[in-house]
């Protein structure tokens, strides 16, 4: 398993197809799951009802139960990650191996989960979603990039720019989540603060 944080900058990858649309969080990950407090071991039970039956056998014509199938990036329908809030959903999908999902809608919540848990959503035309999904469906090795640097995403016959949360990319190309982030500036924090009570104080004396 990776450990969180990992560093992003530019992935390169088969892709696996999830042509669903409004696809929440709940089918990412169902509720029953969702006790777990620590972020690994999620992702064997990703998509968990839509894998296995009742009897926790198999279903085989499940596209991650296809070894046809396999990569690092998630193709996915429009709406996808839409209902409740989990963030269980985002730590699902990383500890799965999805470091890009790419759809033509998120939800802006699960967005922000995928930001913070070191998965990049790319957001591209319906489009260009439908000719991705083409792609993979006449060679599954179809090969798709993802330049976090460039903000590009390519494959498949398509070369797109896409857009992204400056602090987040930032986060995500040196490996930080939000703590991380603050503690590089710790020292910058501190003078602040100091500063910002010596000011307090004069106030005072005045």
């Amino acid at each position: 398993m990776v450990e969180l944080m990992e560093k992003i900058s530019v992935i390169r990858s088969a892709a696996v197809p999830f042509p669903y649309e409004n696809i929440d969080t709940d089918q990412i990950i169902p509720a029953r799951f969702l006790k777990a407090t620590d972020r690994l071991g999620f992702g064997k039970n990703l998509f968990r009802d839509w894998r296995y039956d009742k009897s926790g056998n198999t279903i085989k014509d499940f596209v991650l139960n296809n070894s046809v199938y396999s990569g690092s990036v998630l193709i996915a329908g429009k709406n996808f990650g839409c209902g409740s809030s989990r963030e269980h959903a985002a730590w699902a999908l990383f500890d799965y191996g999805f470091r890009v999902v790419v759809s033509s809608f998120f939800a802006d919540i699960f967005r922000a989960n995928a930001l913070n848990n070191g998965i990049v959503p790319v957001v591209i035309n319906e489009n260009q979603l439908h000719q991705c999904f083409e792609s993979i469906e006449k060679d599954p090795n179809t090969s798709f990039v993802m330049d976090l640097t460039k903000q590009q995403f390519s494959g498949g016959g398509i070369d797109v720019d896409f857009e992204i949360d400056p602090y987040k990319k930032e986060c995500l190309l040196n490996g930080l989540d939000d703590i991380d982030f603050l503690l590089q500036h710790i020292d910058e924090i501190k003078a602040f603060e100091k500063e910002h009570l010596v000011h307090k104080l004069n106030q005072t004396d005045v």
